[in-house]
């Protein structure tokens, strides 16, 4: 007899049987856009619709078809339209937002701190990061997963990118983040159907005061680097925010984007990392059977290995739950282009101005490309099935050349903060534990992730 359990199932919206009004449209794209899709998005390699608000779409599912767009013809399709109106009030010419020449110089200048010399230095501050952390914990506490990654992955951002020279105080921070997302993170229906940008979006007029607070925290943060470099050049780290600041002048970069960049890693750098954190435990939570081999592994490791850099190699499994759950709540949860001259793919006419949806949600839960693919089961992930997995398949740090710059770091994060915690404590899901996916910039858990936190 198999004693295997039926793997888990984790909440999620159910594929919609047929297309919503364009008033239902624009409700669900403003209240959860997780809940719009439907079968065609899940089954078919791609959705074209000819016409509809905001001009010709393009849904793209196909491995071959993503790679076409994001790696092979990418110069031909720029940011999209609404995805910018989005992001560009919070970040304006961060690397997230940029374009062109001002994306090039940023991504530039950051690229020496992403080298793997440096990450592979930032995992002991990693580790003590993640061991202050969980000192917090009361045996038998319950507390919100979610926010508690969110201010896990904010100290270890602060202390590894700006050697804990974030100004402000962390606990406003995540109360800021949060109220960011659920205003200034929405698709505003202006938007959708092309109102002009003089029209106020009732949305981002609410999260003026969060915008604000975050760009005063920045320029803060800037001017006590400043003024420490001018007085001490030598003794100043050479991190993130210094390699920044440094980058200034008609070569490198303004002092505007060098405030853009530095809220765009403050702002959204550590955010998606929570999210998938947050998620794995809870995915684990649900799937004990998993979640007993991966204790067993992380607890060799952490006895045996002194140096942080070697975990991530040294714990497949853990590594695994991470990355099938940002398979199944993937953090970035769209990509979005925009076509700048038509084409033809394989028999696919791409006009000029049509606007492209890759969506991470859809594709990583994609009938065609996946078994069970609404289940949580990390052994698509262990080695020896890795090969299996198409490159464009599954896109939890995007592709080509907008590729995630930070995703050695984020997940060499992960492994440590998962090897620190889950070698303490065991995360359990309480009755009232009933997350929702949402989207709002990333893919959070509406409701939070309630949990009790008991030590092994």
């Amino acid at each position: 007899m198999d004693a295997t359990p039926a793997p888990f199932v984790p909440p999620a919206p159910k594929p919609r049987s047929k297309p919503p009004s364009t008033l239902q449209l624009m409700r669900i794209v403003y209240r959860n856009p997780l809940e719009l899709w439907g079968e065609p998005s899940y089954n078919e390699p791609f959705v074209s619709i000819g016409t509809g608000i905001g001009g010709p779409l393009l849904i793209a599912n196909d491995p071959a078809l993503i790679r076409h767009i994001l790696v092979d013809n990418a110069a031909n399709y720029r940011m999209a339209r609404v995805r910018q109106k989005i992001l560009r009030p919070i970040l304006k010419d961060g690397l997230l937002t940029a374009e062109g020449e001002t994306w090039k110089r940023s991504r530039k200048a950051m690229a020496p701190v992403f080298t793997p010399r440096h990450i592979a230095g930032f995992a002991r501050p990693m580790l003590e990061r993640s061991e202050a952390f969980a000192a917090r914990y009361a045996d038998g506490a319950v507390s919100d997963i979610a926010r508690d990654m969110t201010m896990l992955t904010y100290d270890i951002l602060a202390e590894t990118l700006f050697s804990g020279e974030i100004a402000g105080d962390p606990a406003d921070f995540a109360r800021q983040v949060d109220h960011l997302f659920e205003t200034m993170g929405r698709v505003d229906p202006l938007d959708l159907i092309g109102a002009p940008d003089w029209l106020p979006r009732i949305t981002r007029l609410r999260g003026r005061r969060t915008l604000a607070f975050f760009r005063t925290l920045v320029a803060e943060t800037m001017r006590m680097r400043k003024e420490r470099l001018a007085a001490d050049p030598d003794g100043c780290p050479s991190d993130f925010l210094t390699l920044l600041l440094k980058a200034e002048g008609p070569d490198g970069l303004s002092a505007d984007e060098i405030e853009d960049n530095i809220i765009t890693f403050i702002g959204a750098g550590h955010e998606t990392t929570a999210r998938a954190l947050g998620w794995t435990l809870y995915c684990l939570s649900r799937a004990p059977w998993e979640r007993d081999r991966i204790e067993a592994e992380i607890d060799a490791v952490v006895a045996t290995t002194q140096d942080p850099h070697a975990w991530l190699a040294k714990m497949p499994l853990a590594r695994a739950a991470f990355e099938e759950a940002m398979r199944l709540y993937p953090p970035a949860a769209s990509i979005s282009r925009e076509a700048i001259a038509a084409e033809r793919w394989q028999g696919l006419d791409i006009a000029a101005g049509t606007q492209v949806q890759i969506m991470p949600w859809t594709i990583h839960r994609h009938r065609k490309l996946w078994k069970d693919p609404d289940a949580f089961l990390p052994e698509r992930f262990h080695p020896e099935n890795r090969e299996k997995i198409d490159r464009y398949q599954y896109l939890p740090f995007g592709a080509g050349p907008r590729v995630c710059i930070g995703a050695a770091f984020a997940m060499q994060e992960a492994a440590i903060a998962l090897g620190v915690l889950m070698s303490r404590f065991r995360f359990d899901v309480l009755p009232e534990t009933d997350p929702w996916p949402v989207q709002k910039l990333t893919t959070q858990p509406q409701g939070g992730l309630p949990m009790r936190v008991s030590r092994r």
